[in-house]
């Protein structure tokens, strides 16, 4: 996960999140806010008095914070406290007094998490390790160590160095992102004008579909009118022969039946030569011979097998490019 300070990923270890590396400057910051807190809040017990068995209730309201002992004094108890040897040297504060938390920070003194109390002083170069004076002598005796406020004026000098050449590059880092607002617009500008270029091939190619379709299809109508004529002609013919069959065949029975012998007589050869004339007419023959034959065919493109009729679209370099055929 990333750190919510620097942004560098960071993996949790077994332990928790308890196993993770303190940062104690942060936990300087909560305390110097409790602080500040507690002096917005206006109602703080002098903590010496506050302690004494029997007097709870003649507790004097503090006016001075010992940063050390993270303690709150009255005056009477403030001055007793600066007056013991051990607690001479510690920094007290006036509570109400308005003071930055920086400044609270700074004064803040840093004590060792092994050893409760005991303040930080020393630095080891070779652990990378702020200590205090027990950690020094049971742990880090034979290291090379040094007094932690030299060593800070050599990471102060790192750190300053590093937040310019940071500045600068943030700098450079600021000016790069108007840029992204122009190219964007560009972007937005270029991708208009290929979808407006697909759309052309597109339209194009669709009226020249519709052109061609329409071009068949008359073209087929055309094919239609022509052999429906034919089919027409040929069934009129055959009509035309049947009608024929049909007045000799009745017109003959009538004279078989009705006739003289004299009228039999004088048309018998006749009727026999217009039957045989019409017996000659093989009607089936004339119709195969006649009927025309289906021999249309539409034989489709395989533009289907092209991935896309329309064109592709390639991305080389930064922007994209279209191909439309």
């Amino acid at each position: 996960m990333p750190c919510p300070l620097c942004s560098k990923e960071f993996t949790i270890p077994a332990s928790g999140l308890s196993g993770i590396q303190k940062n104690f400057f942060t936990e300087e910051l909560i305390s110097a806010r409790k602080l500040s807190a507690r002096e917005e809040a206006g109602y703080i017990l002098c903590d010496a008095c506050s302690s004494d068995v029997g007097r709870p209730s003649e507790a004097k309201p503090a006016t001075k914070h010992c940063l050390q002992c993270q303690k709150n004094y009255c005056d009477q108890c403030s001055r007793s406290h600066t007056k013991m040897k051990a607690s001479a040297s510690h920094a007290v504060v006036e509570i109400g007094k308005e003071l930055q938390k920086e400044e609270i920070v700074l004064r803040l003194p840093t004590t060792c998490e092994t050893h409760k109390g005991e303040e930080i002083k020393v630095f080891c170069l070779e652990c990378q390790l702020a200590i205090c004076m027990m950690c020094f002598v049971k742990s880090h005796k034979t290291h090379y160590c040094s007094y932690i406020e030299e060593v800070s004026i050599d990471r102060r000098k790192q750190m300053r160095n590093d937040i310019d050449k940071i500045s600068e590059l943030l700098k450079k880092t600021e000016r790069v992102l108007p840029r992204f607002e122009k190219d964007q617009n560009d972007l937005a500008d270029y991708l208009a004008d290929i979808e407006s270029g697909i759309n052309t091939a597109a339209d194009k190619l669709i009226a020249a579909v519709e052109r061609d379709r329409v071009k068949l299809l008359s073209e087929v109508e055309s094919i239609r009118l022509k052999l429906v004529k034919q089919l027409e002609t040929v069934k009129q013919e055959v009509e035309e022969h049947m009608a024929a069959l049909e007045s000799l065949k009745q017109y003959s029975e009538i004279l078989l039946s009705s006739g003289t012998a004299c009228d039999v007589t004088r048309s018998a050869n006749s009727l026999h030569s217009r039957a045989e004339e019409l017996m000659m007419f093989d009607v089936i023959s004339h119709v195969d011979s006649s009927l025309p034959s289906l021999n249309v065919k539409f034989t489709s493109l395989t533009l289907l097998d092209i991935e896309n009729l329309v064109g592709t679209v390639a991305k080389e370099g930064l922007y994209p490019r279209v191909l439309c055929r």
